[in-house]
């Protein structure tokens, strides 16, 4: 059995250790600093727990040996230290974060690892699986000119005036909402602003809003420069959500007092578990002479898995990090220090017993040669 670390009980990393347990193939001991998260965590996966501090260097160099791998589920701020550690110890490092400075900092400790040693950053929904599917449609192309990522989480009953319910960390969210954002325009890599660059469109009969926040592109940027005219990444909400959000972030300045946005959002804004996540992406260039654009929409619903309410959020993003994980121990993803989501072939993602949970949740696929517009074979949800 493999050996793993998971640090974070809460929802994403409850998820993260039912599924990786139900397979028999992994040992998972479970770091948390939340005593009751952890004697949930018992009751729902067969896993050993161990409460510490994640910021402590010393109490996760304990928790670490032995294991082959840690994978973080916490909050983005403590990835730094639990990277370090993991080099240290020689074990291989997997998160979750969408905090673009956090992955800047495990790049940097990426760079010291031992051969087959691996740090992988950014294993989620988005960044996560949007890249993997972004280079997918890259690879379809002689040359590319465009590519759009748009992905979101939702409740499936919206109500209120922001037509939302939280889904997952709250922290994240408002990096999302508050932190410039990387894009390509015209060739070069930019910094543009969250909540702007609204636009609008429909999927699946439903109407959206999309606009900037942050994170989302992973390393795509760094690793599409000089070979896209345009790359961004936007994130999707029902219509009238965005200009809220800019209303307490910029006119209200809560963007500059996140703990107090944070108790707002947490005490008047409800989690819920009946959610949908919505990932589109779309890509266009030249393809056997022609202009061409490419999509891939996918929509995954929240369910039950054995007897337990799960969310949309937390099964893709569990299954994103857990796919990844599998990938690496299976010996189908190699390497030695930092692996990009990009790296990773959708096939392969999609055929793993873990990331074949975003298989069928496909809504359409379409090649738009010209004026023509052709079906592709694949069924349709």
């Amino acid at each position: 059995m493999h050996q793993v670390l998971l640090l974070g009980a809460g929802k994403i990393g409850r998820m993260i250790a039912h599924f990786l347990t139900a397979t028999d193939d992994y040992e998972v001991v479970v770091g948390d600093g939340d005593l009751a998260a952890l004697e949930r965590i018992r009751s729902l996966a067969k896993v050993e727990t161990m409460h510490l501090d994640a910021d402590d260097p010393g109490e996760v160099a304990r928790a670490l040996r032995g294991r082959e791998a840690v994978i973080s589920a916490l909050s983005f701020a403590h990835n730094p230290t639990v990277a370090q550690a993991a080099l240290e110890a020689g074990a291989s490092y997997f998160d979750l974060t969408e905090d673009i400075a956090t992955t800047r900092k495990v790049t940097e400790i990426a760079a010291g690892a031992r051969q087959g040693q691996v740090f992988m950053p950014q294993c989620g929904l988005a960044p996560g699986f949007v890249s993997i599917v972004a280079q997918d449609l890259v690879r379809a192309f002689d040359s590319v000119d465009s590519v759009h990522m748009r992905v979101g989480a939702l409740p499936q009953f919206p109500t209120g005036a922001l037509m939302y319910n939280l889904t997952w960390s709250t922290d994240g969210l408002i990096n999302e909402y508050c932190n410039f954002c990387e894009a390509i325009h015209e060739g070069r890599k930019i910094e543009v602003l969250p909540l702007e660059g609204v636009e609008h469109f429909s999927l699946d009969g439903v109407r959206y809003e999309a606009f900037n926040t942050s994170g989302g592109l992973g390393t795509l940027c760094e690793s599409l420069e000089g070979q896209v005219r345009e790359l961004n990444y936007k994130t999707i909400r029902y219509v009238g959500h965005r200009d809220l959000m800019h209303f307490m972030t910029r006119e209200l300045r809560l963007s500059e007092r996140r703990t107090l946005l944070k108790d707002i959002l947490e005490n008047a804004v409800p989690v819920t578990f009946q959610d949908v996540v919505v990932v589109f992406c779309t890509a266009s260039g030249q393809r056997k002479g022609q202009l061409v654009k490419l999509s891939d929409a996918r929509k995954i619903y929240g369910e039950t898995i054995d007897g337990e309410a799960w969310s949309a959020i937390q099964i893709t993003t569990a299954a994103g990090i857990c796919a990844v994980v599998d990938l690496f121990f299976t010996g189908a993803l190699k390497g030695t220090g930092l692996v990009r989501q990009e790296q990773v072939a959708l096939a392969d993602f999609l055929e793993n017993r873990f990331g074949s949970r975003y298989r069928g949740s496909k809504i359409q696929s379409r090649y738009v040669r010209g004026q023509h517009e052709e079906q592709s074979d694949e069924a349709t949800a």
